[in-house]
């Protein structure tokens, strides 16, 4: 059953993305055929089908941030943190260089980079990844919202962070998201805060669900 799990999470990111950074790729690829609109559509909706699929399986993790975080909230053994990092990112290196093979001209293959100060997209990530990690963390423990009901919530926060700050930080709020465009493009410039700032939210999340009443599963 854990490899299934594992397998589970692996597929689940790289169908993230894939998709997610596949549609960056595309937009650049046609002229901004697919648009901003359609780039935030597209990562949400990555999510969110990937929830569906694997959510009863694997718990739909699919970054590492969710995983430390739901680990730190005790929802998730501490032994199968780093199993279920590793699995990400292989699905996430799995997408990038699928992606890289597709479109071998492709400068940055949808890398996370800064479009304004360093500071401005670190605070970002780390708001939008608090944010996202405790619509998580709360829906979650929710027992009477079905796991389509879950999906959907969380995929139409993802849309809607991307949405809004896409233009000015990439709004990963995924390190394994990041990383693998990143290494594989050969774009690492600014990596640093896309691996720091997702996993500050999401332990700035798990203190805040704390203090929230009613953070007990329902």
């Amino acid at each position: 059953m854990r490899i299934k799990k594992l397998a589970a999470e692996l597929l689940g990111t790289f169908i993230i993305v894939f998709f997610g950074t596949g549609a960056i790729v595309a937009d650049q690829e046609n002229g901004g055929a697919i648009t901003h609109t359609g780039i935030s559509l597209a990562f949400g909706l990555a999510v969110a089908v990937s929830i569906i699929f694997f959510g009863k399986l694997s718990g739909a993790h699919f970054n590492p941030a969710v995983s430390l975080g739901f680990a730190m909230a005790g929802r998730f053994a501490w032994k199968d943190v780093s199993p279920y990092i590793i699995a990400q990112l292989a699905g996430a290196f799995a997408g990038s260089m699928l992606l890289k093979i597709f479109f071998p001209a492709n400068e940055k293959l949808g890398t996370t980079l800064p479009s304004g100060t360093e500071l401005q997209s670190f605070l970002l990530e780390l708001l939008l990844t608090f944010l996202l990690m405790l619509v998580i963390l709360r829906a979650s423990a929710n027992k009477k919202l079905v796991t389509a009901v879950v999906a959907s919530i969380v995929g139409l926060v993802v849309g809607l962070e991307a949405y809004f700050a896409g233009p000015y930080c990439g709004a990963s709020m995924n390190s394994a998201r990041s990383l693998a465009p990143a290494v594989v493009s050969g774009h690492t410039e600014s990596l640093w805060l896309y691996l720091v700032a997702p996993t500050g939210g999401a332990v700035l999340a798990v203190f805040a669900d704390r203090l929230i009443p009613g953070n007990k599963k329902a």
